[in-house]
This record gives C-alpha cells, structure tokens and sequence, in this order.
C-alpha cells in the first residue's frame, strides 16, 4: 500500500495539493495528514477527485518519527522534521500496530512552498 503523506499551509488549493503530489511520480492507494487538515476543503476536494480514501492522523501519531528531510519550522510546531514525510510513513501503518513502512519519495515542494508530499510503502502487516 503506497500512501502520499501531505503538508500544506492554510492558503493551499486542491490545484497546489494535485501539483505536490504530481511531483512524487506516484499514484497513492490512499491521502495523509493531520486530521485538522484532512478536513480542509482543498484535501478533501483531491480525495474526491482521486476517489482515494483519507486517512486522519493526530499531532501526537506522528511527534518524534525521524524523517529525512528537516523543517525547523514543522520540527518545532510538529516535533517530527517533515509533515508530508511523518504522515505518509504513519499513514502506511495506520492500523497496524506491527507494520512498517518505508520513504519511496521524501518530501517535494510546489514552487509557491504551499505544499509539500511524500510518498510511503508498507513494507509488512
């Protein structure tokens, strides 16, 4: 299971989350992100549109997973250094308490900086 985990400040549009996701290279199975943002009208719009389910994750799910990538900004509002990283790889896993998961695609930022995406793979269940 491919899961696109992603970022994204409040003046995104479902035109800045298609273009994240586009830069990924990947078709997800499912969309993840914190769950204040996964319902947002933009995350909620490019889940329809993909006809992908969603998949809401607490600030708590994802506080200390170590990332690749590092935003002191997100490090210090999130503890975890990267939004889209963190939420795809706990997205990926999301369920099962023994699976783990792996980075296909570390986190991508659309030229404005409004969103960002990562892509997860499960690698157990």
């Amino acid at each position: 299971m491919k899961v696109a985990g992603l970022g994204f400040r409040k003046a995104a549009t479902v035109a800045d989350l298609r273009a994240a996701l586009a830069l990924t290279g990947h078709q997800p199975d499912a969309l993840a992100s914190l769950a204040a943002k996964v319902e947002s009208p933009a995350f909620q719009a490019l889940a329809a549109e993909l006809n992908l389910p969603m998949i809401a994750l607490s600030e708590e799910a994802i506080a200390g997973l170590e990332t690749p990538t590092m935003s002191p900004r997100i490090k210090t509002r999130f503890a975890t250094g990267s939004l889209a990283e963190a939420a795809a790889l706990c997205g990926a896993c999301q369920g099962r308490t023994t699976a783990t998961a792996r980075l296909l695609v570390p986190r991508v930022v659309t030229a404005d900086g409004l969103a960002t995406a990562a892509i997860a793979e499960r690698l157990t269940s």
